[in-house]
């Protein structure tokens, strides 16, 4: 199996550094694979438990620990997901993916350079934006690795079947059979410019009370979707329609007299959170189809916005392990 680190590093060797080096690319196939960056950190957490528990010897016997760190981790991933089904069927309400942060806010273009290392996040490319996520989450744990590993991460067939303990063929047919759920629910591209646009306009329709313009700005059969895990309070199950879901915010409306809505990148598009106090409680994530918002996600599982409200010193995240760039490739090539 070949290494498929980033471009411009060298063959790894058993080296501490070069086996740490590997955790840069593991986080984001985790992240990518499972959704969720808790389970992300964890995986990849074990992955380096596994290695370190082998004898020395049987370290420097492995031509290639990038390699096989990328099989450990891909294999774990594939054990949580098949469990993570089970779980969520006990789960309240709707589950959402993790949503990201980015530390620029696209209204301004302000970084938070003091608290955030640029080479310490998740890459926020399209194999990330909420929509694609929610697309994964249809698909089975073995549909879902071959796809990110082969049409994400560029590994052959050959080698996502050593992973995932299947043919070739087996595994070219999941991918295939994932692609076609990725292009059946994408939707026209919208620019960023654009979406921008629409999202602001929503946020500056939601803190004006503006019924009428938060209509104009829905698609007629707009979906809203609330994940706060039963720890907060939050819808148990979609809203359908424009009206239902202006509705809903309408009874929110009390609550944005203390709550700060602030425009923000969330996975790598235009969104909104709320804070209160400078602590963000809410995450809004946006489908945009034209001039018209299609869906939107919002996050309050506190366990979810970690990474919005406990950065450490250095631009860790929750555990201080690094999150950093993955290779980058349009997806369904």
């Amino acid at each position: 199996m070949t290494n498929r680190s980033e471009p411009g590093h060298a063959r790894p060797d058993p080296s501490l550094t070069a086996v740490m080096n590997e955790r840069r690319q593991l986080i984001n196939l985790a992240y990518r694979l499972l959704g969720s960056l808790a389970d992300a950190e964890d995986s990849v957490q074990e992955t380096y438990a596994r290695w370190y528990a082998m004898p020395r010897e049987q370290q420097e016997a492995i031509k290639a620990p990038g390699a096989w760190l990328t099989k450990v981790a891909s294999r774990i991933c594939l054990n949580v997901l098949s469990s993570a089904r089970a779980r969520r069927e006990t789960y309240v309400g709707e589950w959402i993916p993790e949503p990201l942060p980015e530390p620029t806010e696209w209204i301004t273009g302000r970084t938070e350079v003091a608290t955030i290392d640029p080479a310490d996040r998740v890459t926020l490319d399209e194999s990330i934006n909420m929509a694609f996520l929610v697309v994964l989450e249809s698909m089975t744990p073995a549909e879902r690795v071959a796809f990110i590993l082969h049409d994400v991460f560029r590994y052959s067939f050959a080698e996502v079947g050593d992973i995932v303990g299947r043919t070739p063929a087996a595994c070219r047919q999941l991918a295939s059979s994932a692609r076609r759920r990725v292009r059946t629910a994408q939707a026209p591209a919208t620019s960023t410019a654009r979406r921008a646009d629409i999202v602001r306009r929503f946020k500056q329709a939601w803190e004006a009370k503006d019924i009428d313009a938060l209509i104009g700005l829905l698609d007629p059969d707009a979906t809203a979707i609330a994940d706060g895990g039963g720890v907060v309070g939050a819808l148990l199950r979609p809203i359908e329609g424009a009206e239902e879901i202006v509705r809903s915010l309408v009874h929110l409306e009390g609550r944005l007299r203390v709550l700060t809505i602030l425009e923000r990148t969330v996975n790598g598009q235009p969104g909104l959170i709320a804070q209160q106090d400078g602590v963000t409680v809410s995450v809004y994530a946006f489908e945009v189809v034209g001039d018209r918002i299609k869906r939107i996600w919002a996050v309050r599982h506190p366990d979810k916005l970690r990474p919005w409200t406990a950065r450490r010193p250095g631009g860790r995240g929750r555990a201080g392990r690094p999150l950093s760039p993955a290779p980058q490739r349009p997806i369904g090539d």
